[in-house]
């Protein structure tokens, strides 16, 4: 008897201990984590019945120690509306709302004609009202005024990433939905119903204990968690307003990436707009060149060829070749740019003197086959990154039988790839010979404050390890021998590199003379790298290589990426050696 009333006394206490966590789980979920929503709620007397508060989750970036750093949320204010048949001196209540919503309300002329429309009882004329004026104007109790709740998508940050965030605005129906970046590719994910403090609470709350009793992704609502880190953002931003104003260009590009994972830590363009501020922002600026549009991207395409023709079997480091500075393919002439002949020389010069006629040579011995198989693997496919509209490669020359197109898209002309899917494609070089899937959310935040991790594990294996080692050293003896003749080598630092110019296409099936575009792409520590760049900038006026524009500010962010990130040396000022190729 007395076993049976312990056991019972034990279910008992068992019972209340778990009622009193669910209870303390609750009040938490309630009070801190939606506290501010509850209040919201609360505060129904400023809003019209007629509609709902707009509610959407937050995008965040993630500093390098961890920190989660608001880049697109909520601001919370008023709206004036006027009911038309109850205001009798329009042009005293214009004169007292423009005092204090001078920057927010419709015109003059705009307000007098929606004064006069005496059929209608209600029509708004002033939205983002700070709470300081929406509270002033509510004590002077204007007839005919309304002052409502009100709250809108707001973006810290600015122009901060502006192209990867995206904005909301109006759909084909009366609500905000996300329309470009992350806003639109996780639209589904952001959006939040009015009953969303009610539902999925035990989801949330079990579904990252090993998945038993309900799946993760049925709780859809959730804030974003990106791979962007603010300082680095700001970093590339700069740099490339820098290098579009110094050239004049017509557009500069960037992308810092994790070569291992593809998590994305910056992505930028100028020029750039303002989310908060979209009056008078050009349409086209609003999407995302990097994902979106197609380029000749030039010599950075060497190495790609290089590790083909090392990966194929048909080249070695030790292979040699005679280069004559210009060969002539199907009529066509091909020319190194300087149109000098180096003579017999190794693999390893091809890419450190970035020779047209060299990688020409590789893709000969590769064969159209070969050489096509591999390409199409690089760029044949979408990379998948979380952005929507991701643009195709134009690869259509390798689908033909003449051999200088071959030739020409060994050194990056004729074929047009997107920034995102050149940046992927040369990962595989610093990773290994693998292809990482390029990604800018890590998670999804969850209203109870757990984090479900997405998965972008899939890697695309391309080349061998040893070939895209060997192509690594030719890219670093480049760095340390001759990218500013010698100077941008960093003794305590092995990196890799190659620059890039092609000649813009004018629209007549030719190629301007003396209208470029500029690429630079490398990684570092060379044979373990944390990080691979990629910039590019378009119509540069007044200078001609690549290594006039890009090459300072590419040596710059490495030296700024290794001090913020305190990169630990991969080598030392009296061991250290330079691999010829």
């Amino acid at each position: 008897m007395r076993a049976q009333f312990r056991f019972r006394i034990r279910i008992v206490f068992t019972v209340i201990i778990l009622a009193a966590l669910f209870i303390c789980g609750r009040l938490y979920y309630l009070q801190i984590l939606h506290g501010g929503e509850y209040a919201d709620k609360a505060d129904r007397q400023f809003t019209s019945s007629s509609s709902g508060i707009f509610d959407r989750g937050t995008i965040y970036l993630t500093d390098k120690d961890g920190m989660l750093i608001s880049s697109a949320t909520l601001a919370t204010g008023f709206l004036i509306a006027i009911n038309p048949q109850t205001i009798e001196n329009p042009e005293a209540v214009y004169t007292a709302l423009a005092t204090v919503a001078s920057t927010t309300i419709i015109t003059h002329d705009a307000f007098i004609t929606a004064v006069g429309k005496k059929s209608q009882v209600y029509i708004e004329v002033a939205h983002h009202l700070s709470e300081s004026a929406g509270q002033a104007l509510a004590a002077q109790s204007l007839a005919g005024v309304q002052i409502l709740r009100e709250r809108w998508r707001y973006y810290p940050g600015g122009a901060l990433a502006a192209s990867s965030i995206g904005i909301v605005a109006y759909g084909s129906g009366d609500s905000l939905v996300g329309q470009t970046g992350l806003e639109s590719r996780y639209d589904d994910t952001l959006v939040r119903s009015g009953d969303s403090l009610y539902r999925n609470f035990f989801a949330e709350i079990f579904s990252n204990v090993g998945n038993m009793l309900v799946d993760a992704r049925d709780a859809r609502e959730g804030d974003l968690v990106t791979t962007i880190e603010p300082s680095v953002e700001m970093r590339l931003m700069n740099d490339l307003e820098k290098v579009t104003r110094q050239y004049s260009s017509k557009e500069s590009g960037g992308i810092i990436m994790d070569p291992a994972t593809g998590a994305i830590i910056a992505l930028a363009t100028y020029p750039t707009y303002d989310a908060n501020d979209l009056s008078s922002v050009n349409a086209a600026l609003l999407g995302n060149p990097l994902v979106e549009h197609v380029h000749e991207f030039g010599s950075i395409v060497k190495p790609l060829t290089m590790t083909s023709g090392l990966d194929a079997g048909v080249v070695t480091p030790e292979t040699t070749y005679k280069d004559t500075g210009c060969i002539t393919v199907n009529a066509a002439k091909i020319c190194n740019w300087d149109l000098k002949a180096r003579g017999v020389i190794p693999m390893g010069q091809i890419i450190e003197q970035s020779l047209n006629v060299g990688a020409s040579w590789v893709a000969t011995q590769l064969g159209q086959d070969k050489f096509r198989a591999y390409f199409t693997t690089l760029f044949g496919q979408k990379t998948g990154i979380d952005l929507p509209n991701e643009g195709h490669a134009l690869l259509s020359n390798l689908k033909t039988k003449e051999q200088v197109n071959y030739d020409t898209a060994s050194f990056g002309q004729g074929i047009a790839v997107t920034p995102v899917q050149m940046i992927r494609a040369l990962g595989a070089i610093a990773n290994g010979g693998a292809m990482a899937e390029p990604h800018l959310v890590r998670a999804i935040r969850l209203g109870s404050g757990l984090e479900r991790p997405l998965d972008w594990s899939t890697t695309t294996p391309v080349f061998s390890a040893s070939a895209a080692r060997e192509t690594t050293k030719m890219m670093t003896a480049m760095v340390d021998e001759k990218l500013a003749n010698g100077k941008a080598k960093i003794p305590t630092m092995s990196v890799a590199a190659k620059t890039g110019t092609a000649q813009l296409t004018n629209g007549q099936g030719g190629y301007y003379t003396d209208r470029f575009f500029h690429s630079f792409t490398g990684f570092f520590p060379s044979y373990n790298p944390r990080f691979i760049i990629l910039l590019y900038t378009d119509d540069p006026h007044g200078v001609t290589y690549a290594s006039e524009t890009l090459d300072s500010t590419f040596l710059d962010l490495t030296h700024f990426l290794i001090d913020y990130y305190q990169i630990p040396p991969d080598r030392g000022v009296a061991t250290t050696t330079t691999v010829a190729g």
